[in-house]
């Protein structure tokens, strides 16, 4: 007796199984201007069960009298729409830019060239759990010691 129900059990929990989505907390992402700036490749984590908490960090750059190296970081938190893993996502960044080189020979550099960006962010997201993708596009105003930019990013990526 034990046996059939046991079996019987083990059936009917497989079969209840195969029809969850697995939500994968991970993304590794390209991003065109957003956090990274110009350009940037990214990690994110997801910290709760469901998407509401994320953490992402990430190396970019961006080019302008120099080349600059960036290291953008923040955190984001995804209001869920009615329309199947699709999100608003709200979030604060933080970026530090590196001076690596200067485009004109005679012009020196020194630390002060190196700074922090803040950067807040709103837009809009989707995930595509069965292919493991994810995109998003974002508005993403840079503040920093230049003053204000308004500017945008968009994201492509992959999820496990």
């Amino acid at each position: 007796m034990k046996k059939y129900f046991l079996t019987i059990c083990t059936l009917c929990l497989g079969t209840f199984g195969f029809g969850q989505n697995v939500f994968k907390k991970n993304n590794i992402y390209l991003e065109v201007g957003g956090n990274g700036l110009f350009g940037s490749v990214n990690y994110e984590r997801q910290l709760t069960k469901e998407p509401k908490f994320g953490l992402h960090v990430g190396i970019g750059f961006y080019t302008e009298k120099a080349f600059y190296l960036t290291y953008p970081a923040g955190i984001s938190y995804f209001l869920k729409l009615k329309r199947e893993n699709s999100f608003i996502e709200a979030g604060l960044g933080y970026t530090w830019t590196q001076i690596q080189e200067t485009f004109n020979r005679n012009v020196t550099y020194s630390e002060r060239d190196n700074f922090g960006n803040f950067i807040p962010s709103v837009g809009y997201r989707r995930h595509y759990e069965q292919q493991g993708l994810m995109w998003r596009l974002s508005i993403t105003p840079i503040i920093n010691k230049y003053g204000f930019v308004p500017w945008i990013g968009a994201s492509v990526g992959k999820r496990f």
